[in-house]
């Protein structure tokens, strides 16, 4: 008998993150020697409420910043905002020591908007549904 055992969930509980983050993070600390990893976040908030409308999260670790998640509002797409979202992001990261950048997209959703703001495709990978594809994107800082 297997002494250990594998476990499939649906959901992720805070103690599983914590487990496997920690475990990752002094793993690389160890052979890295660096712990640089921080969170970051740039939102858009509505001056009366105090109510985030949408943003960018992600995280910045060995140099490299990580875009994450980008959410607007379609009220508040196209006129320049998600540009200026994006700078404060990567000009975050820049002060951060970071000289690059990753995040990917679906094809469907926006390459084109970061490819307008500098970002470079270097990977592609079909997906569901048929046609559309999660597209890898870079950026120099």
């Amino acid at each position: 008998m297997d002494p250990l055992q594998i476990v499939i969930s649906d959901v992720i509980e805070p103690s599983v993150s914590q487990v496997i983050s920690a475990g990752l993070s002094a793993f690389n600390d160890q052979v890295t020697g660096i712990n640089d990893r921080q969170a970051l976040a740039v939102t858009v908030q509505d001056p009366a409420s105090g109510q985030v409308l949408g943003g960018i999260t992600g995280r910045n670790f060995l140099g490299l910043l990580f875009l994450e998640l980008f959410y607007l509002p379609d009220s508040l797409r196209g006129s320049g905002l998600g540009s200026r979202l994006l700078k404060a992001y990567e000009d975050e990261g820049r002060r951060r020591g970071c000289t690059s950048a990753v995040l990917y997209t679906l094809s469907f959703q926006a390459p084109g908007f970061y490819e307008k703001n500098g970002w470079q495709r270097f990977g592609e990978i079909p997906c569901i549904p048929e046609g559309s594809s999660r597209v890898f994107m870079s950026k120099a800082l």
